[in-house]
């Protein structure tokens, strides 16, 4: 099945299919289906790395942010506060923007070819670890201090009491707020195109320029929805396993 008709692909680096000049001509190339679903499926690699290493990167860093915002030492609480405001507060673009351009504007580095995508997998750990710290710190906060006391009690120590009377409830409560991060960042690896990572998105937006036709985007959407419910699977299968954990 052919879809239309491309110009000649563009030989400007990092570009594939960016600068396309001029109207469709007689000697444009067509691209079909097949061609086109692999072209994305090799973008979609790209953006599972940025998703797989955003959350091995995130969701432990964000524990380590909430003990810091939940610290007894107040300078140490102030700027894990700070942290978390600034994270939430700017776009995640412009924080992607910010460190891949300061290396060069402030200490004179010199970027390289990998600085782009080293950039967009610190900024996204740095930005969801944000999020991540304050579902920690609400699920945390939702335990009643009775438990605390009853652990107490019954001999428990600190460690124990949050090992195994703390943890496995907050992990369930926090299970749905999770959820909806993760399936955001899905969505969210398209903004690494921003400073010229090739993700799935990049390629959908190049393969439409060039053959003048929705069908990538369409294409791409399904792909996203497609990781999406999966996502939503695993999620709803690991809830089920945790309903033992009363309230």
């Amino acid at each position: 099945m052919v879809l239309g008709v491309t110009r000649p692909r563009c030989t400007c680096p990092g570009a594939p299919f960016a600068c396309v000049p001029g109207p469709l001509g007689k000697d444009d190339i067509q691209v079909d289906i097949t061609t086109m679903m692999r072209m994305l499926g090799e973008g979609f690699i790209a953006s599972l790395q940025i998703f797989a290493l955003t959350l091995v990167g995130a969701l432990p860093l964000g524990v380590v942010v909430v003990a810091l915002r939940m610290c007894r030492f107040a300078p140490v609480r102030l700027i894990a506060r700070a942290y978390i405001s600034v994270m939430r507060g700017t776009p995640l673009m412009l924080q992607m923007f910010a460190i891949y351009f300061m290396p060069f504007y402030v200490f004179g580095v010199q970027l390289t070819p990998s600085s782009k995508w080293q950039a967009a997998i610190f900024a996204f750990i740095v930005n969801y670890a944000a999020y991540f710290a304050e579902i920690y710190r609400s699920g945390l906060q939702s335990i009643p201090r009775g438990q605390y006391e009853a652990a107490e009690v019954l001999g428990y120590s600190k460690f124990q009491t949050l090992v195994h009377i703390v943890v496995p409830q907050v992990v369930k409560r926090i299970m749905p707020a999770i959820g909806n991060e993760v399936i955001t960042l899905v969505k969210d690896t398209s903004l690494a195109f921003a400073i010229g990572v090739g993700e799935m998105f990049s390629t959908a937006k190049a393969l439409v320029a060039s053959q003048v036709s929705m069908v990538p985007f369409a294409i791409a959407a399904a792909i996203y929805w497609t990781f999406n419910f999966a996502v939503e699977l695993v999620l709803g299968s690991i809830e089920k396993r945790l309903t033992y954990y009363r309230d």
